[in-house]
């Protein structure tokens, strides 16, 4: 892959490189294939890609367990960051030579990308493309599912299971910033003092410790506010059992499975709401509406240096497969980074 500036006319390049899925299954599957750059409607902007963060779901998708919607790109990669290179016709706000990130339903994983308007975001004061390419996802993803759909507001409190994933990182410093008390599982000691170190009031080893019983034990029996899943399976029941009287549980992935049996009666007796959503699949507008609210609540912290993106690992954009395989043993803490131009070359 190369990693150079390429020509400032990209009227005449028709042809790029991309990361490509051959078929379903381990991460070798993925391999560098020539693709047409993709075209863009009036609503969109055409992206030169510097970075693509690497997701779960990007790895569902590997496996062929998480197709695309219909008329997205079967490239991987949901989030990417890069310099905008032409502009539809209905576009005002963003102009050729812009540095943006964006939230994206396919795509990310070449070296250009189409993206409504509405998804991108300047890129914070100080943060590199590498940076920038790690937050859409995991932020979108937080600000959809915890503070808009899981209503955390006020001086509530919020228990994020998988706190040192890509996503627990951005939820204890997004809810830490708002002044909310936030708890975390996490599978390693380390994982846990690292997120007690980025703010969580205590990281649940989820090995050794039952979470529901030190939940119980560190709010004095009356529970969380919020919860935050991605795990699903038997969570489920210890998760009723965590929340406090009205408390919102809020799914975004069933890593251990979507077939569970509880005991309703502590949903009525609590009152208790149990929701869901997935983002890839919701229309531009409702992304639109998040970038929005990012951009006012959460990019000003993040140029302060109050929210930090947290990187794991960076590869080159060849070495997809090596990346997926580090995401799969879930190893990392933060998030991990494809590369297709050095920043600053």
């Amino acid at each position: 892959m190369c990693r150079k500036h390429y020509f400032t006319d990209y009227s005449y390049i028709s042809l790029m490189k991309a990361i490509v899925i051959t078929h379903p299954g381990s991460p070798e599957v993925l391999q560098i294939a020539e693709k047409p750059v993709p075209a863009f409607s009036p609503d969109e902007v055409l992206v030169k890609v510097a970075a693509a963060g690497v997701n779960r779901p990007d790895v569902a998708q590997r496996k062929g367990h998480y197709p695309p919607p219909p008329g997205a790109s079967p490239i991987p990669g949901l989030e990417i960051a890069g310099t905008i290179v032409e502009t539809g016709a209905n576009i005002t706000r963003w102009k050729v030579g812009d540095k943006i990130c964006a939230l994206i339903t396919g795509g990310g994983y070449a070296e250009y990308c189409n993206v409504p308007a509405g998804q991108c975001l300047p890129i914070p004061e100080k943060l590199s493309f590498t940076e920038a390419a790690s937050l859409p996802e995991t932020f979108f993803t937080v600000w959809s599912n915890v503070f808009d759909r899981g209503n955390l507001k006020g001086k509530e409190s919020l228990l994020v299971h998988g706190g040192s994933s890509g996503i627990g990182v951005a939820a204890i410093q997004m809810a830490k910033a708002f002044g909310h008390t936030v708890y975390v599982t996490a599978g390693s000691d380390e994982k846990c003092k690292f997120c007690e170190d980025l703010g969580a009031a205590k990281a649940i080893n989820y090995k050794t410790e039952k979470f529901a019983d030190v939940i119980q034990q560190f709010t004095n029996r009356k529970g969380v506010d919020v919860i935050l899943d991605m795990i699903g399976g038997d969570y489920a029941s210890n998760n009723i059992k965590s929340l406090a009287d009205d408390g919102r549980l809020v799914m975004i992935n069933m890593m251990m499975g979507k077939d569970v049996q509880v005991d309703l009666s502590p949903v009525m007796r609590k009152r208790l709401t149990i929701t869901g959503s997935t983002l890839r699949s919701r229309d531009t507008a409702f992304k639109a509406a998040i970038a929005q609210n990012l951009e006012k609540k959460i990019w000003p912290l993040l140029a302060a240096g109050k929210i930090k993106p947290i990187i794991n690992a960076v590869f080159p954009a060849e070495k997809a497969a090596d990346a997926h395989r580090l995401m799969e043993s879930s190893e990392h803490i933060g998030k991990i980074v494809l590369e297709f131009i050095v920043d600053g070359s």
